[in-house]
């Protein structure tokens, strides 16, 4: 009898503590400073998944009513049977409707001479695509098994959002500013894009993370530049910070690598998927005179339409933790974009760090990287994170998740090492830390139908001048801001002025990697000698001197190779491409160049020494 009992009170309690189990509400988990996936988030079919429209504080279709940006949520069911409350993680696009259509004559002509207009182009309409509720996929499979809802945007006059694309105008700013506002109950959303209904983000604890890509990536640090409660933490991913920089160069018209001919307007077009109905407005009012007006394609200067679209501009209220990621052989968004922003974060104390790696447009940090900074602003776990290393490096021959932890970018113990040019650049002149007498002038003829890689593998060239160090017998640790100062001539009114700085010899294998020839570039306006903001035709002939900075770098050059300059005028997958024949004359004893070097002139010095 008491045998039966006992075991009848065995399977009570068993079957009490199974229920109680099965009833244990689902909540996220952290191990080693990292959340975890978390099995009962990570069932897709089980998501909550819907849309709604947020209300902007501005109208920018014309139609008389604030601006409704279109969004859409993927949360775990838990946040409504078990009233989870969690972060989220928030990205918008431009792009998630669908684009325009490279369609002949969506770019600029570039081919004709500088200061003079190029024809008009064509405006192609886009398509929308895509369907309600979702908006996009992207990230829902990373985050929301780890204990995040995922939220999506499609930015003004994209999409089913109202309004009209600005391409870095204030109301791309201000629209995820709505939404965050929205998701911390600030800001009021709708259930139809003009109806009344309301509808509230009750499942979120009012912290939000963004992250994105390209111009994707470029949002999150907008809508930090507003300094809108409730942004914790943002990594912004190869972003596009000033669209000056993204389509001039130190007074030059410039285009993004491998889009020759694209300028801001272009972009306008590419993306404009939003109401057919109200798109004539905007390419009336933006496309039409604010960008045609400011865009200035005749001489590139910096000016109060490019200054209202540098995001630099905008930062004193910005305090959202940033981790910022980037390619250094990024010749689309180039790398400047995301140094120039890292470093006005340091001088306002925001949390910061950088994670580079080498190679092109794109490339997020590890997922571990980015799980920490998340784990710690939006969970509020005490992970260390603020407390890691402020800089991450891929080196040359490592993986995109095995970064180098350096204590700065630039490297803390880099300093600036000048070398002189030594004349015979039309074949191969030299780069020395002495600096030469008596070295004369040499002259280069313009022609963009050579390209910089043949130009830079070229025995001999009237088309560029070369200058470079001996052959290296150690390694070599460039870190930071190469410059160029140059004293030129030109025997136009204007001129191109590009610049590589190479390694050699030229690694020819098709399957070689960028490193392995290209360490940095930069491009400049003759005319722009005194400032970036104002030119001035040049009186041919008349000697000038311009300095500026070529894209920041960190690279070690190996020893066996050589460091060059090469100085040629058009360079034909970025630049304007005027008629050949446009001759610059470099002045060699007032050119110079400033190299970023680890070490110092002292670890310069050894290198070049022959062994």
């Amino acid at each position: 009898m008491k045998t039966s009992l006992k075991l009848a009170l065995n399977v009570l309690f068993l079957v009490t503590f199974s229920f109680s189990f099965s009833q244990e509400k689902a909540t996220p988990v952290f191990e080693n400073g990292e959340a975890q996936i978390v099995p009962a988030f990570s069932k897709p079919e089980s998501w909550i998944r819907h849309d709604l429209w947020v209300e902007t504080e501005f109208d920018t279709d014309g139609d008389g009513k604030l601006d409704r940006m279109h969004v859409s949520v993927t949360r775990p069911p838990q946040t409504d049977t078990e009233n989870l409350k969690l972060p989220v993680i928030y990205v918008s696009s431009p792009y998630f409707a669908g684009v325009a259509q490279n369609e002949e004559g969506l770019f600029w002509d570039v081919k004709h001479e500088l200061g003079e207009a190029a024809k008009e182009r064509v405006h192609p309409e886009v398509k929308r695509m895509g369907q309600r509720p979702v908006i996009s996929n992207s990230h829902i499979l990373k985050w929301v098994p780890r204990g995040y809802i995922v939220v999506h945007s499609s930015s003004p006059g994209t999409g089913l959002s109202d309004g009209s694309p600005t391409v870095g105008g204030d109301n791309e700013s201000l629209a995820p500013k709505a939404v965050i506002e929205w998701l911390t109950g600030k800001a009021k959303g709708y259930t139809e894009r003009e109806g009344n209904e309301e509808v509230t983000a009750y499942w979120s604890t009012g912290k939000v993370g963004m992250t994105g890509t390209s111009y994707n990536g470029t949002i999150p640090l907008a809508a930090a530049t507003t300094g809108v409660e409730g942004l914790e933490a943002i990594i912004p991913i190869a972003p596009n910070t000033s669209y000056y920089h993204y389509y001039r160069s130190n007074g030059l018209v410039r285009s993004p690598g491998g889009y020759l001919g694209e300028d801001i307007d272009v972009l306008y077009d590419f993306i404009h998927s939003g109401d057919e109905s109200k798109r004539a407005y905007g390419n009336r009012v933006i496309r039409d005179t604010e960008m045609k007006n400011g865009m200035d394609r005749l001489t590139g200067d910096y000016n109060d339409f490019w200054a209202g679209r540098d995001y630099l501009n905008d930062m004193e209220p910005m305090k959202a933790a940033l981790l910022m990621s980037h390619g250094f052989n990024d010749w689309n968004v180039m790398p400047e974009h995301s140094y120039r922003i890292y470093e006005q974060a340091k001088k306002q104390d925001i949390p910061a760090q950088i994670y580079y790696h080498q190679n092109g447009h794109g490339g997020p940090p590890p997922i571990s990287m980015m799980n920490r900074w998340f784990t710690h602003y939006l969970h509020g776990i005490d992970n260390g994170v603020e407390n890691d290393a402020k800089a991450w490096i891929v080196r040359e021959n490592d993986a995109p998740d095995s970064p180098t932890s350096y204590k700065d970018y630039p490297n803390p113990d880099a300093s600036e090492v000048t070398l002189f040019l030594e004349n015979g650049g039309l074949k191969t002149g030299s780069l020395t830390i002495e600096k030469p007498k008596n070295q004369g002038k040499e002259t280069l003829v313009d022609d963009y139908q050579f390209s910089g890689d043949d130009l830079a593998q070229a025995e001999s060239s009237n088309n560029r001048l070369l200058y470079v160090t001996q052959t290296l017998s150690k390694d070599v640790h460039l870190s930071g801001l190469a410059n160029a100062t140059i004293t030129l001539a030109s025997s136009k009114p204007a001129a191109n002025l590009s610049v590589w700085l190479v390694s050699l010899p030229w690694n020819t294998d098709k399957n070689a990697k960028i490193t392995d020839n290209i360490i940095t570039r930069g491009w400049a306006d003759p005319q722009n000698h005194k400032s970036f903001t104002e030119s001035e035709p040049l009186v041919p002939g008349k000697f000038y001197t311009i300095s500026f900075d070529l894209q920041p770098d960190d690279q070690i050059i190996p020893k066996g190779q050589q460091i060059a300059l090469m100085i040629f005028s058009s360079d034909n997958q970025y630049t304007l491409l005027p008629n050949p024949g446009t001759e610059l004359t470099i002045d060699l004893e007032k050119t110079s160049l400033r190299l970023p070097v680890v070490g110092g002139e002292k670890a310069l010095k050894s290198a070049m020494e022959t062994p």
